[in-house]
């Protein structure tokens, strides 16, 4: 028997509306809280994973280091910390770097209408054991280049992480000087 996983759908203003199952929300375009984390280290690095292939969408694109939905009436940073130790295998300090929200259409007919909630932590330990339900491959990989890499392979990487890295760049925010 299939376990059904519930989201928190949300207002445009990020105030709870209720809650739906998530494959039924990703159908219908139902506006639903998520977040995602940024991870970093002092050599000025960024880690990145690849989706395992058969995600439901977004599978075999490279994006931040994990990126989920806090389960209907989670603590959004409780469920950061829980998708990090579950996807990466590892946990550390995280700070809410801010919030956007965005919409983009599948080919695949599913939707993603989010109030994603950026999330900022600093690893610098050897350690990490992905999931590899949820990770192909991953690496920690210098930011100028990764910048570089996203103009030239844009279609490599997720919509969100586009999204994400476009807003740094535009507000001129260093996530290398906050810790």
């Amino acid at each position: 028997m299939e376990i059904k996983e519930y989201i928190t759908l949300v207002n445009e203003k990020d105030q709870v509306l209720g809650k739906e199952e998530k494959l039924t929300a990703h159908k219908e375009g139902k506006q639903h809280r998520a977040f995602s984390i940024l991870i970093i280290n002092d050599k000025n690095q960024m880690l990145i994973h690849k989706r395992e292939s058969s995600k439901y969408h977004s599978g075999g694109l490279w994006t931040n280091a994990c990126c989920s939905h806090p389960a209907y009436n989670e603590d959004l940073l409780e469920a950061a910390h829980r998708r990090l130790v579950e996807e990466m295998g590892f946990d550390c300090f995280l700070i809410e770097l801010f919030s956007f929200k965005y919409y983009h259409a599948f080919e695949s007919g599913l939707i993603e209408n989010e109030y994603d909630h950026v999330f900022l932590g600093l690893y610098n330990e050897e350690e990490i054991q992905p999931n590899p339900v949820e990770v192909e491959a991953y690496q920690w990989i210098d930011f100028k280049l990764l910048l570089e890499d996203m103009l030239v392979n844009k279609e490599a990487y997720t919509v969100w992480f586009q999204k994400i890295i476009k807003k740094l760049k535009t507000d001129k925010i260093d996530i290398f000087e906050v810790y």
